[in-house]
């Protein structure tokens, strides 16, 4: 696991419409570095590149507004550009800290107290002006900068792969988190998905791209402005030539009305192999976790050159990176959009555009880090486990659970009329310092799997394992796949915390969505475990494992009947979303006391108009 807010609410569930970020590489021939800062500073040399001159960016009529990815980057050489970024607690401050590495020696730095309030990267980063045609000011806005954001190698002697996450967390409720650019490589500075689209009207421009002086004077950024030309065209999803004629030559139109014809068909059938690198997609069948797939809508709007985006998308749990909820929320994934660097190739090839957008290839190769891979699931051990069950000596994970979030009413829907539920996301996750390995094993004929816990020693070795329950298939639509029994539980208590209402959600697809501690030892900053199609099976599975990974959560939606909490007669006043993990302790785990986490929530209003306020977590007030 779009976007329910995350900011405090009273209203009930509405299902806005986003675009995605773009995610984009870099490639060595387009680099060239700039000059050296005014100052010396200690750790890598950053500098503000453009990866063209010029770009070409749509705005949709039926979505108007235009999201300003300019391919521009920054580049670190000489090291590594690397911050960690902590809070002790829901009661402290976010703290960002500088790694500066130099061979055996490190040296901390720590930012400015206040500069970075969250997760998702740093505020304010660069500054874009936009002037029109005729030199006039018709824009200028900052941008936040994730220096997970999507990436790729400047030079070819450059580290084949970065070390770093890909992408900052947006869980309110992170505790830890690693950003970086590798040695040699380039982020790009564009906010993508956090970023609101802007409103242009068709026509050319010109942007002027710069890092704010606080982040120049901090991390001795040379003042470098990059100039990028930018061709706004205006489209629609109806039309299939799909390009304004105010933004376009009146020469290239016969050649973009011939093309249109023999391309349509070709970029039918390469719409669906345009997700091929992100896994489970919106189309799987494993993306809805109660969801109807929307994917159907997506590829048909490839084809008519529409942009990569869902209608009613899932909460974010990256940037422009891997997973985008993977389908754990209410509504389908949000794709990737295709890179930027690949939407110049495309049109680039086709005229038209769109033909070529559809069936540019998305995904991490050699020269290309989009983020839109998704990390295909582990393999279960080939046959059951024999011997006598043990539960050695060796590093167990942690699970705890993080405070209910995204908390909203909700209606029945047309499933159950009339009726007002209370919806909210609930995570848990493994604070390590070992994974959590579940594997399913299923008796020709029977229903259930039989599940069992594996256990490994410092070296990777497994050393044991016990049994911890079973696993069931789910066959609904935007389900389809194998749930563990045993992971976690949600109840709805009273203000004198007894319990009043549990949620019907017991059972579970494990998949690393949230980093939410990726400070913590032994963290995986690249987890596998993060594709639904893979990491929970098929119908005729003959076993499944699941896994979570250390510092990382897997976060659920209670949106539908039965999953929510049904508060149709329940009197206003306080209550709290218990958010319970390991609900029957039959994992193993270094501690089963912090497994239970609480938010406050007061409902209101009337039959039919329910009403939730959602105080602050602590420091946190993010609904």
């Amino acid at each position: 696991m779009m976007t329910r807010s995350q900011q405090g609410r009273t209203n009930r569930l509405t299902r806005p419409s986003i675009a995605i970020a773009a995610a984009v590489a870099v490639t060595a021939g387009v680099v060239a570095a700039a000059p050296g800062a005014k100052t010396a500073q200690p750790g890598p040399k950053l500098s503000l590149i453009a990866a063209s001159t010029s770009v070409t960016l749509d705005s949709w009529k039926e979505d108007p507004g235009v999201y300003l990815d300019l391919g521009t980057y920054l580049t670190s050489e000489k090291g590594a550009f690397e911050l960690k970024v902590t809070r002790k607690s829901y009661k402290d401050p976010v703290v960002a800290r500088q790694i500066i590495r130099n061979g055996k020696k490190t040296q901390t730095k720590t930012l400015p107290a206040g500069l970075v309030k969250d997760f998702a990267g740093l505020p304010g980063f660069v500054t874009v002006s936009v002037t029109d045609a005729a030199g006039k000011s018709v824009l200028k806005k900052t941008e936040a900068f994730c220096p997970n954001n999507a990436s790729g190698r400047v030079r070819p002697d450059a580290p084949a792969n970065s070390k770093y996450p890909q992408s900052c967390p947006v869980n309110p409720f992170t505790l830890g988190s690693v950003w970086g650019v590798e040695n040699g490589w380039a982020a790009n500075t564009y906010a993508g998905y956090y970023s609101e689209p802007v409103q242009l009207a068709a026509g050319k421009y010109t942007a002027k791209i710069s890092v704010t002086k606080k982040y120049r004077d901090l991390f001795g950024i040379a003042d470098k402005p990059q100039t990028v030309k930018v061709v706004v065209r205006e489209r629609s999803w109806e039309e299939g030539e799909g390009v304004s004629t105010s933004a376009v030559p009146s020469s290239d139109k016969a050649a973009r009305a011939a093309k249109a014809s023999r391309s349509t068909e070709s970029a039918a059938e390469a719409g669906h192999g345009a997700n091929a690198g992100h896994g489970s997609g919106a189309g799987s069948g494993h993306a809805g976790h109660g969801a109807a797939s929307s994917q159907g809508t997506h590829d048909a709007h490839s084809a008519h050159g529409a942009p990569a985006r869902t209608d009613a998308p899932a909460n974010p749990t990256t940037g422009a990176g891997a997973t985008y909820n993977v389908g754990h929320g209410p509504y389908p994934p949000a794709p990737p959009a295709l890179p930027w660097a690949l939407k110049k190739q495309a049109a680039e090839r086709d005229a038209f555009g769109a033909q070529g957008f559809a069936a540019a290839k998305v995904g991490d190769r050699a020269g290309q880090t989009d983020g839109s891979r998704q990390a295909p699931g582990a393999r279960p051990n080939a046959k059951r486990p024999t011997g006598k069950a043990s539960v050695p000596d060796v590093p167990k994970p942690d699970l705890r659970s993080l405070p209910a979030y995204g908390i909203t009413v909700s209606d029945g829907y047309e499933d159950v009329p009339g009726k007002d539920y209370l919806a909210f996301s609930a995570n848990v996750w493994n604070a390590g310092p070992a994974k959590l390995v579940v594997d399913g094993f299923r008796s020709p004929g029977k229903k259930l799997m039989d599940a069992y816990q594996y256990f490994y020693d410092a070296k990777g070795k497994q050393v044991g394992y016990a049994p911890t329950g079973t696993m069931e298939w789910d066959p609904r639509p935007g389900h389809e796949h194998w749930h563990f029994t045993d992971f976690a539980s949600y109840r709805l208590l009273k203000a004198d915390k007894k319990e009043t209402v549990r949620s019907g959600k017991e059972a579970f697809c494990l998949a690393n969505t949230d980093a939410v501690d990726y400070t913590v030892k032994n963290a995986n900053w690249h987890p596998g475990n993060t594709d639904l199609s893979t990491a929970c099976g098929q119908e005729n599975s003959i076993s499944v494992r699941e896994v979570l990974d250390v510092g990382s959560g897997d976060t659920y939606t209670q949106d539908l009947p039965g999953q929510s909490f049904d508060i149709t007669d329940l009197p206003n006043g306080t209550y709290y979303i218990q958010v319970l993990a390991n609900p029957e302790n039959r994992l193993k785990e270094t501690n089963l006391k912090n497994n239970s986490a609480l938010r406050k929530v007061v409902l209101g209003g009337k039959k039919g108009a329910r009403t939730v306020k959602v105080p602050a977590h602590q420091l946190v007030d993010a609904n």
